[in-house]
């Protein structure tokens, strides 16, 4: 099963991760976060990472998540190539394994400027999860 695919969209890029759990769709959309600013194959699993995101719903909470690791990656640098996500009611608590952007090293694809709430969803039935990043 893919992790993710990118589906048409004007301007931005929009991303619908799969799993087979709402939390493995979650971590997948991560990684599709980080795997469409960085060749995600030059990215070691060196150092873990934990973030921590809450939200009033599921749609909150994956808004809130993957805002957490845009500012991770924005503000320190960061770059994962694994995740794992675990519920705690409207929380969660994510591993991140990954290392430093290291310029010379990894190759950058695209910058994202932000995740959006248009057109955000989380079908719990399929399972999967729809985002917009503003690029």
């Amino acid at each position: 099963m893919e992790r993710y695919e990118l589906i048409d969209h004007t301007a931005d890029l929009m991303v619908k991760a799969y799993g087979k759990t709402l939390e493995e769709c979650f971590a997948n959309a991560g990684y599709a976060l980080f795997d469409q600013t960085v060749d995600l194959s030059t990215v070691r699993p060196a150092e873990k990472f934990e973030i921590e995101a809450a939200g009033d719903c599921r749609e909150d909470l994956l808004y809130a998540f993957l805002s957490e690791l845009l500012f991770l990656e924005d503000c320190d640098g960061v770059v994962l190539c694994g995740l794992t996500v675990k519920f705690n009611g409207n929380a969660l608590t994510c591993e991140g394994v990954g290392e430093i952007l290291d310029k010379s090293r990894h190759r950058v694809r695209s910058e994202i400027k932000a995740v959006t709430y248009h057109m955000l969803s989380v079908d719990p039935d399929e399972p999967s999860v729809t985002v917009i990043f503003d690029v």
